[in-house]
């Protein structure tokens, strides 16, 4: 693991003592890679996860052009947001997984709250 890794792991731990996803609000995790994005919506109380999004998903893989963008970010928000809303959530707690609030986590942030999601 280098640098840049350990140092986002540490990051993330330390988010991760202060949010905690309930029933009624649950975490919407950010997993980023170089090449794709996905989110889910956490139950910590059960352990389960409850929606998913993904740039990884059939509807979206088969869109051409590069998945680890803030474009592709903004389709997977409203995404989530649209899945979450169908299964009753409208509250959420943000987990950015220890990146750096700009760009892709921005814009997957913006586009949940467009699309209906508190936080």
């Amino acid at each position: 693991m280098n640098i840049k890794e350990s140092a986002r792991k540490r990051r993330h731990a330390r988010l991760r003592k202060k949010v905690f996803g309930t029933a009624e609000r649950p975490r919407l995790s950010v997993c980023r890679s170089l090449n794709n994005i996905h989110v889910q919506l956490i139950d910590d109380t059960k352990g389960r996860t409850i929606v998913a999004a993904s740039t990884v998903d059939k509807d979206i893989k088969t869109e051409k052009g590069h998945k680890g963008n803030s474009a592709s970010a903004k389709k997977i928000g409203g995404m989530l947001a649209s899945k979450a809303l169908k299964a009753g959530i409208k509250s959420v707690v943000f987990d950015r997984g220890g990146y750096r609030y700009h760009g892709c986590v921005k814009a997957l942030a913006d586009a949940a709250r467009e699309g209906g999601l508190e936080f």
